[in-house]
């Protein structure tokens, strides 16, 4: 009973029918949810002042919750990161060896002779020769 409301006194001399307490609804399953949920809140097993003194708790489970939510969508996203990185040092290991054999294909000493052909520069024909200073 509420403990705020305050009785209201009726006068004797008319007859009080007394009232009938208000019937539950009974779903046809005894075993759903809705007898369980209404047989812990409504017939007493917990009660209000236990249901708030919980609330801490729950508001902890939820932040618990989102925060494991936040945490899944974070390493999804850095796997997809990885992923992107990867594929790209896979490129650009492609283009470095690519580069490096068109490099050492243009360094030969007949690539070299044939470019610097139209510059008027020719391939030595005899052997460099040695200069000595004598020092007295």
């Amino acid at each position: 009973m509420n403990q705020f409301r305050v009785k209201v006194e009726e006068p004797e001399d008319e007859p009080v029918a007394p009232q009938d307490e208000p019937k539950l609804k009974t779903p046809a399953k005894e075993g759903s949810a809705t007898v369980f949920f209404r047989k812990l809140f409504v017939e007493g097993a917990v009660s209000k002042e236990t249901a708030t003194d919980m609330l801490p708790y729950l508001i902890f489970l939820c932040v618990l919750g989102m925060i494991y939510i936040a945490n899944s969508h974070m390493a999804v996203k850095n796997i997809r990161d990885i992923d992107r990185l990867s594929k790209e040092v896979k490129e650009l290991s492609w283009e470095y060896k690519s580069l490096k054999a068109d490099l050492m294909f243009k360094s030969k000493m007949t690539e070299v002779a044939k470019k610097v052909d139209t510059l008027g520069l020719k391939e030595l024909i005899e052997p460099p020769k040695k200069i000595i200073v004598e020092v007295k």
